[in-house]
């Protein structure tokens, strides 16, 4: 068996594929793995030299928010 990816651009083919899929001549699949952007922010989060503490975190939070709010 051989599978294949394929992107969808006009959405009439969605038909004629669960028809193939009907006649048991294919099989759909929908995939799931991980998204582009899931895997940009795991790289980011990979190649950080340290870890952020929840702390870190909101204190920046706060000193943004107080900044915004003295204007």
């Amino acid at each position: 068996m051989e599978s294949i990816r394929i992107e969808i651009l006009n959405p009439k083919v969605k038909s004629l594929l669960k028809d193939l899929a009907d006649l048991k001549l294919i099989r759909i699949d929908k995939e799931k793995g991980k998204s582009e952007l899931q895997e940009l922010l795991d790289k980011f989060r990979n190649s950080a030299e340290d870890n952020i503490s929840m702390e870190d975190i909101t204190s920046e939070v706060d000193a943004v928010r107080k900044s915004r709010y003295e204007k």
